[in-house]
């Protein structure tokens, strides 16, 4: 197949680009506005593959995304492309709006213009899987978990953006008959992650001797993803999925997040032990929550069990370990990103 991915110079995106291209006989087209979470270095392995294609271009530019469907031909289109840190919607929404809704559209827009024009074969194998989250839920009590058919429910301008957008990918299939399928995911980690996000944030402060910031008194609870398995299931769903349906796609690895926190210092105080022996987990401060914080969420993930045979290959702390070892081994990788403008600094206190 020829396959468009939006998004692919990001942390899950990469991650998903480099399976396609290694483990199959796909065609890639990454496309990615390179913005500052995007990054072509996290793709350097892959710079002289035939089968992988790159494109700076931003999916809300409706005539460059017309031209890329025209050059590229793709079979299958994989969206991923978005602004998606809660705290950064909370200091500037309209970011979040312009990508994640406007983008989608513009997105949809030029998807249904190829796809309209396709007949034969080729109209039958196309596909367009939009790639969401399960923050459109809302927030979860101390039991239950997400289903496909939980009402949507979302908190921050993050999840609202992505609540929207997947309501205009549904509306484009019903409407237009644009061959879609959706899936919400829980919290990805793994290698190549913008160092804004817990797990990266928790391990470069912990080897810079930094406060270890933890919101609140650490009780929200996230379902945790391996990246990869997250990527091993989208190519999953989008290959063998029924047109028009949801799959939620869990780690089924619950964690409160200061139980992780301490998880995370004492693999550092293992792989990479302090100078002075101490542990890591001395360096956790308790800060003020981030307004609208969801506290917990929990995906069911029976359906796509069920009907695709996928399951994370990753344990409870297998993924983690892996995870730290990789920034442990990785340093230029990340030491590139904190050179430049962003000096893993709390954003979205929603002040002012």
């Amino acid at each position: 197949m020829n396959i468009l991915v939006t998004g692919g110079a990001g942390f899950i995106g990469s991650n998903l680009v480099r399976l396609l291209v290694t483990t199959t006989a796909h065609t890639v087209l990454n496309v990615d506005a390179l913005t500052y979470a995007g990054n072509r270095h996290s793709l350097d392995d892959l710079a002289e593959n035939p089968r992988y294609r790159f494109a700076q271009a931003d999916i809300c530019d409706a005539a460059a995304m017309g031209k890329l469907f025209a050059e590229f031909q793709p079979d299958w289109v994989m969206h991923l492309a978005a602004e998606s840190h809660v705290d950064r919607s909370i200091d500037g929404p309209g970011a979040f709006i312009q990508t994640n809704v406007v983008g989608t559209f513009t997105l949809l827009q030029a998807a249904r213009a190829h796809f309209e024009k396709l007949t034969g074969p080729a109209k039958d194998r196309f596909r367009f899987l939009h790639v969401s989250t399960d923050e459109v839920y809302g927030s979860l009590g101390d039991t239950g978990l997400f289903t496909e058919e939980t009402p949507y429910d979302p908190h921050s301008p993050y999840s609202a953006s992505k609540a929207a957008s997947d309501h205009l990918a549904r509306a484009w299939a019903d409407t237009y008959r644009l061959p879609i399928l959706v899936t919400n995911c829980s919290n990805n980690y793994g290698p190549y992650q913008f160092p804004e996000k817990l797990i990266p944030v928790v391990i470069l402060k912990a080897l810079r001797g930094d406060p270890i910031p933890v919101y609140g008194k650490g009780e929200n609870i996230r379902d945790w993803l391996y990246v990869v398995d997250h990527a091993e299931a989208l190519h999953t769903v989008i290959a063998q999925g029924r047109l028009g349906q949801t799959y939620n796609i869990g780690g089924n690895n619950e964690r409160r997040n200061i139980d992780l926190v301490l998880l995370l210092c004492a693999l550092l105080d293992e792989l990479r032990p302090r100078d002075d022996k101490r542990s890591y987990a001395e360096q956790i401060t308790f800060v003020t929550d981030r307004p609208g914080h969801d506290l917990r969420y929990a995906i069911d993930a029976t359906k796509i069990k069920r009907e695709l045979g996928w399951t994370p290959k990753q344990d409870h702390t297998s993924g983690f370990r892996q995870t730290v070892q990789w920034y442990l081994d990785h340093q230029p990788w990340w030491q590139s990103i904190l050179d430049g403008s962003y000096k893993l600094q709390r954003l979205g206190r929603a002040e002012g």
